[in-house]
């Protein structure tokens, strides 16, 4: 039952999609460039189409004439506007990637094999991005080029096409128009921002001391220098510091810091129902994976081995080294909030098997059936930090939710600074 309203709550999401205004602009303007027609062009038609109806009931042949006259006149506009355009040209100053909030400058430059007159340049642009770009050209002469530039602004993370860059030119009256390709849509990936987040993974939580220093690095077996304690039976006798227990008497021996994980697992919370939305957009969303990015990049950086994990799937395959970083950001680009629970991506983690990974769960939601599983997967002793998006009052009990399991827990509010957040638990998440 439950996966039956999941299922419909999609196709309700689906429809809603279909019916926005952005959808219905667009597919008016696509059914415009399929039939050839502007919009004076349909409106003439539909006054032709409606007069014939209006001779056929009153039998007026004057309203007959009328009708064919506006029905042959489209038609002759149709056949007036211009087919292809001999034009050519590129774009310069797009890339693949772009980083939310970088600003790219376009230009554009066309040339002509013969003589041009009167025709529209434009560029189709997505509204996140900016308005469309139409320049008007009155003439372009054989052999010589011209040049026009304008800029994109990344606003918001996402994945655009950008173009296709085409030529308009229409009939005399203005009734028909016709497309001339000039360049090929271009797919812009625009990045999530990254901020310069801090984060002390830890192997399992049944450790003393829980928190690891902060020089610590990313092997599963210790390397540095951490102290060194009294002799017990079973140690390794290679690790004596002789000198040190004559001088206190006692054998002692040389203890390595404690080895942390070298594997990260990160875990965004994509159900759709539990993020804000004004309109299109969520904060809290958005907020996600801007913490998922910050804290991937961070780990890669160091050397860790990386697995992103949204409610649906995977998002990336396992990551390690700072060549991946790309990788991991285009997924971030592209990943969309979906139907599927928190409580599938829990039980995916739980079923891996996998003891020896940092998990980090970025949510706004922690119900009673996402905390059971959330304790099972604690129970097996991995270290878990529950970083939760802070939009509405309800989104606090994820705080206490989570301390109260034995998480490391901090609060991220959107538009807080990523950073300051970050470095200040609001949970230690020892348990006794």
């Amino acid at each position: 039952m439950r996966r039956l309203g999941r299922h419909i709550l999609a196709r309700l999401d689906s429809v809603r999609d279909a019916v926005s205004r952005g959808a219905l602009r667009s597919a008016v303007l696509a059914a415009s460039r399929r039939s050839g027609l502007t919009a004076t062009g349909a409106a003439a038609l539909v006054a032709a189409i409606g007069m014939w109806i209006l001779a056929r009931i009153v039998a007026g042949t004057a309203v007959y004439l009328f009708a064919y006259g506006a029905f042959l006149t489209v038609v002759a506009a149709l056949l007036l506007a211009p087919r292809k355009l001999p034009l050519q040209g590129d774009r310069s100053g797009l890339f693949p990637r772009a980083r939310e909030g970088d600003r790219l400058d376009v230009e554009v430059r066309l040339s002509a094999r013969r003589r041009v007159a009167t025709f529209v340049l434009e560029e189709r642009v997505p509204e996140r991005l900016g308005q469309p770009v139409r320049v008007p050209v009155e003439k372009l002469s054989s052999g010589t080029d011209v040049t026009h530039r304008y800029g994109l602004r990344c606003s918001r993370r996402g994945v655009y096409q950008v173009g296709p860059l085409v030529a308009v030119a229409s009939d005399p009256l203005g009734l028909a128009q016709r497309e001339t390709l000039v360049a090929q849509p271009f797919e812009l990936l625009v990045h999530p921002r990254v901020d310069l987040v801090s984060d002390r993974p830890l192997t399992r939580q049944f450790e003393d001391p829980p928190i690891r220093p902060p020089v610590s690095k990313p092997w599963p077996s210790g390397l540095e220098f951490y102290g060194m304690r009294e002799y017990v039976p079973g140690d390794d006798l290679r690790r004596v510091v002789w000198r040190a227990s004559a001088r206190v008497g006692r054998v002692m021996v040389r203890e390595a810091e404690q080895g942390i994980t070298d594997r990260i697992t990160l875990m965004l919370d994509t159900d759709r129902s539990n993020h804000s939305w004004e309109g299109e957009h969520s904060d809290s969303f958005e907020m996600g994976v801007r913490t998922i990015a910050s804290l991937g990049v961070r780990h890669l950086r160091e050397g860790y081995e990386v697995r992103t994990e949204c409610n649906a799937g995977p998002l990336t395959r396992t990551l390690r080294g700072q060549g991946t970083q790309t990788l991991l950001l285009d997924a971030l680009a592209r990943v969309e909030p979906d139907r599927e629970p928190l409580a599938k991506l829990l039980m995916r983690v739980l079923a891996n098997g996998q003891r020896d990974a940092h998990n980090i769960l970025v949510t706004p939601h922690l119900g009673p059936n996402e905390a059971a599983r959330l304790r099972l997967l604690l129970d097996t002793g991995v270290s878990v930090l529950v970083v939760a998006l802070l939009w509405h009052e309800d989104s606090s009990n994820v705080l206490a939710t989570a301390a109260a399991l034995g998480c490391q827990v901090t609060g991220i509010r959107p538009g807080d600074d990523l950073a300051t957040a970050m470095a200040h638990d609001i949970g230690a998440g020892n348990r006794l």
